[in-house]
């Protein structure tokens, strides 16, 4: 079996945009999340995908956002930056500005509201790759973009050298196997999952790391998960992984709302919970957590031994 070597593994979270009451950028509040989060010990930062609430931002707040995360790494780890948007013009747009900005590699979806044909797609990342002229992850999150990018694409845009590595939020875990498979005869090339609650079982089954939006809350915990992994003690893997696993539940506090705002708005409010950002303030039409989804979550934080 070929050694796997990828640049880009380990513990990447997908890093929150705090924002002010007034829905600025809390540049105060970004800068400890970065620091809190490289303390947690990770191997790498995303800025603006979906925890960032990158869709919700102006492009002005996004240049912004991964000035402050590059600022604020100085270098310590890889800094991966989202470059989503609908079609190639403007994701290579995006990525160009992200290459200036300093960003280490960039992310981007398959092309979204268009309509798009599975040979389109493949030359939007040849094209996008091309342009960037930075590793280029694919983001496989069919919910959002309405396409389930196919492994056997993937595989040969990774055998080419267009992708670097794929963040995988498909939830479909067969395909997932197949591109690990895969991905063993292609040393260089980074297999990420995007599941909080399966990491254990996908870095069993060959998982180069993951973009964990919980991580933003417990990278101490993730940071724990990914070292039991790699020394193959699967039994404190699976423990840590199931502690991380109940304190997911904190997602589930808001009702009658949609799931990207239960997400984020859970994340946030631990994390002001836990002092590291000011306000749990969300992204219109999104509303934070109120008194009482608060106390919930402060409940299961301090379950989890995080306050």
């Amino acid at each position: 079996m070929t050694a796997r070597r990828p640049a880009f593994s380990g513990v990447v979270p997908p890093v929150v945009t705090p924002l002010t009451a007034d829905g600025e950028i809390d540049t105060a509040s970004l800068e400890r999340l970065v620091g809190f989060l490289l303390e947690g010990g990770v191997d790498g930062l995303f800025a603006l995908g979906s925890s960032s609430e990158t869709a919700y931002l102006t492009e002005a707040q996004r240049t912004r956002v991964l000035e402050v995360v590059v600022g604020a790494n100085a270098g310590q780890v890889p800094v991966i930056a989202g470059c989503i948007e609908t079609t190639t013009n403007r994701v290579i747009e995006r990525a160009l500005i992200s290459r200036q900005s300093g960003a280490d590699a960039v992310v981007a979806t398959a092309p979204f509201y268009t309509r798009t044909h599975p040979v389109e797609i493949e030359r939007h990342f040849r094209e996008i790759a091309a342009a960037a002229e930075l590793p280029l992850f694919a983001y496989d999150i069919p919910v959002c973009v309405h396409n389930k990018l196919d492994t056997g694409m993937l595989l040969r845009l990774a055998a080419d050298g267009v992708l670097a590595g794929v963040k995988d939020s498909s939830g479909d875990d067969v395909a997932f196997r197949y591109l690990c498979l895969g991905a063993r005869q292609l040393p260089d090339f980074a297999v990420l999952t995007g599941h909080e609650v399966v990491v254990d079982g996908a870095l069993l089954g060959g998982a180069d790391g993951v973009v964990p939006g919980l991580g933003n809350v417990d990278p101490h915990g993730y940071r724990r998960l990914a070292d039991h992994a790699a020394a193959g003690d699967w039994t404190a893997a699976a423990a840590e992984q199931d502690r991380l696993a109940r304190l997911f539940e904190i997602v589930t506090v808001a009702k009658d709302t949609s799931g990207t705002a239960a997400g984020l708005g859970a994340f946030k409010t631990a994390l002001m919970l836990r002092g590291i950002i000011a306000t749990n303030a969300m992204s219109t039409p999104m509303a934070p957590y109120d008194t009482e989804q608060t106390a919930a979550v402060a409940a299961l934080l301090d379950r989890a031994g995080l306050r």
